[in-house]
């Protein structure tokens, strides 16, 4: 086995860590989207989330060549590519205003969950692209259900700086 896949695709042995190796890698995720965030701002993430893609379909490619198994457990570089764009509108919203974006913590929060909670269930065109049964179907089912993550923070600071807080004076 391609050792640097192995390292790729497991997020440097992320991906062994046990009971559930998706969560730890989107764990893993939050640590490294911080640090692109902070070296470069949102631009820099949004390039981390492309290299992540396009590395990820190859590290996941070389893994599962000739395995039954197209998407094992361990690969967990879909679910860093998925948390980075779960995290991309608070990325946006510290760097186009000037923000502090550990000061976003509660929509670190809400990317962290909602992430998880689309990957794990799946809806829609998360299962479809899930189902493809190859690499680019384990990277885009975890790139969709980013995207879903993502549009879900946006909805939850509309509603909370549009709606909620100044309802309580805030």
């Amino acid at each position: 086995m391609n050792r640097l896949a192995q390292l790729t695709a497991t997020v440097g042995g992320v991906g062994y860590l046990r009971p559930a190796p998706g969560t730890w890698g989107s764990l893993a995720a939050l640590p490294m989207a911080w640090a692109f965030h902070t070296l470069g701002g949102f631009p820099l993430l949004l390039i981390a989330v492309v290299g992540t893609f396009v590395k990820g379909i190859w590290a996941t490619n070389e893994m599962t060549q000739g395995s039954d198994d197209h998407d094992p457990s361990e690969i967990v570089i879909d679910e860093v590519a998925g948390q980075f764009i779960a995290l991309l509108p608070l990325s946006y919203a510290s760097w186009a205003h000037g923000i502090d974006i550990l000061v976003l913590w509660p929509g670190w929060i809400a990317a962290f969950a909602l992430f998880r909670l689309f990957d794990i269930t799946k809806p829609g065109p998360i299962g479809r692209a899930d189902r493809r049964g190859d690499a680019l179907g384990v990277m885009l089912d975890d790139v969709i259900a980013g995207v879903f993550a993502a549009i879900g923070v946006i909805i939850l600071a509309g509603l909370w700086h549009g709606v909620l807080a100044p309802m309580l004076g805030q």
